[in-house]
């Protein structure tokens, strides 16, 4: 009996020893990030900018590629993650969705709380709230006197259920009030697309994916949601300003690896991710877009983990009181 317990603890400091010598290696190959979305994307933008970051963050050999796997609001690509080998080789960028689907959608294949290792919160991107070109309002308020007066003649795309522009939307109608049609889509792009060609009227979408639309005078911008003006569109008033004080949103992003990652390599991956978010391209990028790089206390495990857990119990109660479900 004695030889067994003195054999299986022998074993048992071997195996600590060798995964803490592949972690000081780590990584040895390629790591993945998987994007939950379509490339192209504000998302995807988000990520290939840390991915090529944290790639020289992580030193000489490193590659960082990343994969994109839409679908189902952004589930199958974070259920994929959860369900891999948990060895910091498979990794997820996901925005506000990893908060909304727990309420959203009936069915999930993981527990967004339970089944990831923390790394770190990546940025914050405040929205816009766009018409169409030649729509009759120009500023927030003639909107609001517009959609009581016509509410049933106005079209407010989005992304698609769960989406950014989708929780927008539904905080925006909330907020006058006021039900409009909505037009989802299959992603951001063809919600734009039909905004700048005219076959809907509003869109509330990020800076990742408006910036350049607004700049080129392809639609028409009337407000931006965060609490206080960008550089990048400083002629844009914030919703605040625009006589709705407590209307405040930003579509921030996370970094999670699967739960049992051995901390090691979660340690390496947060050390990475917070020298990658002090990286003058990566914070130009993201600046240009209308993005604000978080502080680097904010770019880690326990910050990210609470801020998601705030953020389910801020959007369970607007989704419920909304209706809004998917299978």
């Amino acid at each position: 009996m004695l030889h067994r317990i003195v054999a299986g603890f022998t074993a048992a400091v071997a195996a600590f020893a060798a995964a803490g010598v592949a972690a000081q290696q780590y990584p040895t190959r390629p790591v993945q990030i998987v994007v939950p979305f379509a490339a192209g994307g504000p998302t995807d933008t988000v990520a290939r900018t840390v991915a090529d970051a944290m790639t020289k963050a992580l030193g000489s050999g490193a590659t960082i590629v990343v994969e994109n796997l839409g679908g189902a609001g952004g589930t199958i690509g974070a259920a994929k993650v959860a369900k891999a080998n948990p060895d910091g080789y498979t990794l997820l960028v996901h925005h506000i969705g990893m908060a909304t689907a727990p309420t959203l959608y009936r069915k999930m294949q993981y527990d967004a709380l339970k089944d990831f290792e923390y790394i770190g919160l990546i940025n914050d991107v405040p929205m816009t709230l766009l018409t169409r070109n030649g729509f009759p309002a120009k500023d927030v308020k003639s909107l609001v006197a517009y959609l009581k007066a016509n509410a049933s003649k106005v079209t407010l795309a989005n992304a698609g259920i769960g989406s950014a522009s989708h929780l927008c939307g539904l905080m925006f109608m909330s907020a006058i009030d006021q039900e409009l049609t909505t037009v989802p889509y299959k992603g951001t792009a063809p919600a734009m697309a039909d905004l700048m060609g005219g076959q809907v009227d509003l869109l509330c979408d990020q800076t990742t994916n408006t910036t350049q639309q607004i700049r080129g005078g392809r639609v028409q911008a009337l407000a931006i949601t965060s609490p206080k003006r960008i550089d990048s569109l400083k002629e844009l008033p914030t919703m605040a300003e625009s006589g709705f004080p407590g209307f405040s949103i930003s579509i921030w992003h996370g970094l999670y690896a699967p739960k049992g990652t051995p901390k090691p390599v979660v340690d390496k991956l947060v050390a990475a991710l917070q020298q990658a978010l002090k990286d003058p391209g990566l914070n130009k990028r993201f600046a240009d877009l209308g993005a604000e790089t978080v502080t680097q206390d904010r770019a880690t495990p326990a910050a990210l983990q609470k801020f998601l857990t705030d953020e389910i119990n801020r959007w369970g109660p607007v989704i419920k009181k909304a209706g809004v479900y998917a299978d």
